[in-house]
């Protein structure tokens, strides 16, 4: 799913390519993305589009009569610039946003059509789609320290709640955990003020780091490689390839459709965290430091 980096770099391209432009017309290709009925999405056709912004995960585009797209890309939505007239793809293909200079293509890979657009009137409109999260690059020490002790959950958990921080997801929080050396599954109610000073710091580093990556990557270009796994990433989609800190195997827990990615001896002082499904399969079996899991691999290897 697109996070805070990648959709300030949407926004920015978005900027650059539409702002300023009248949307003449939107194709949809899929009955289940717009979400709302009032106002109709006939009302924003011809309307000058005036700015581009971020609500949490969605990309809002402010046009002109006060009236706003709210778009969720989800975990496999992504926006595509193409010359005018372009027409939306088959199968992934869910609309095409219609300006004179050029086409904005939405597409969602995968059977499972999750993007969500609505059409909002006013800015009053707009509360209802506010979590109430903080913006994590705008907040100071205090309100990041008080949005953590709002309840008590797991830093994994706590970071990617868009009710606490808005647009962090499983990918940077796995990088900003990481950097902070903290374990995901330590709870907010235990941090140290140490701890929640490196949190903090954390956060604030990874997330600017990865905009100015990503910025420098895409340069005047339209941003159309957006990932969730990325190659240079610390932690995240990197399981048992080497920590580029202490060269540990990075180690992962899967859950519904998500997973988590830590290194054991920079975050978690060598323990292994329970993996739901292999620690019930295992039981006693189940390997509690680092070095009991590589005992257990040779083992399984040389039988």
């Amino acid at each position: 799913m697109p996070e805070l980096p990648d959709l300030t770099i949407y926004c920015e391209a978005l900027e650059r390519v539409a702002v300023g432009h009248r949307l003449l017309h939107i194709t949809l290709a899929s009955p289940f993305l717009l979400r709302t009925v009032e106002p109709s999405l006939a009302e924003t056709e011809g309307k000058l589009l005036r700015a581009v912004r971020l609500i949490g995960k969605r990309l809002v585009f402010e046009l002109e009569d006060e009236l706003f797209l709210l778009l969720h890309l989800m975990i496999a939505g992504r926006l595509h610039r193409k010359p005018a007239g372009a027409k939306v793809p088959g199968r992934i293909g869910l609309a095409a946003f219609e300006f004179a200079e050029g086409t904005l293509l939405l597409t969602e890979a995968g059977s499972k059509k999750r993007a969500a657009l609505h059409v909002v009137r006013g800015l009053a409109g707009l509360d209802q789609f506010r979590s109430g999260g903080i913006e994590p690059l705008e907040a100071d020490l205090a309100a990041f320290q008080a949005a953590l002790a709002r309840e008590n959950h797991t830093l994994k958990r706590a970071l990617t709640d868009p009710r606490l921080f808005s647009g962090i997801g499983n990918a940077y929080s796995d990088e900003i955990l990481h950097r902070a050396r903290l374990s995901p599954a330590k709870l907010t109610s235990t941090l140290s003020p140490e701890e929640i000073v490196r949190l903090f710091e954390a956060t604030q580093s990874t997330l600017r780091e990865w905009i100015v990556r990503l910025r420098e990557e895409t340069g005047d270009r339209f941003p159309e490689s957006v990932t969730a796994f990325r190659a240079d990433m610390a932690v995240h989609g990197r399981y048992r390839q080497p920590c580029p800190i202490c060269g540990t195997p990075i180690q992962r827990i899967r859950y519904a459709e998500n997973e988590c990615n830590y290194c054991a001896t920079c975050q978690t002082g060598g323990k292994l965290l329970a993996d739901r499904g292999l620690s019930r399969l295992l039981g006693a079996d189940w390997p509690r430091t680092v070095e009991q899991l590589e005992l257990h691999k040779t083992t399984s290897r040389s039988t």
